[in-house]
């Protein structure tokens, strides 16, 4: 795993985090993870709505 600094934070729009709330307590660390690991691979600095339902096609869900 990749071990990012707090330079790399990431900003996420207000409907993205609006999004990530709707994710059960349980595995939002995890499903957070990800979808800024799918921000970063995408060359962006910036959570979308778009990346975050990405992630959760990749979780089935």
């Amino acid at each position: 795993m990749v071990d990012y600094s707090a330079a790399d934070e990431l900003s996420w729009t207000a409907d993205a985090r609006i999004k990530l709330k709707n994710i059960p307590f349980f595995v939002r660390a995890q499903a957070r993870q990800r979808i800024e690991q799918l921000t970063r691979e995408a060359g962006s600095d910036t959570v979308t709505v778009e990346i975050v339902e990405q992630a959760r096609l990749e979780f089935g869900q």
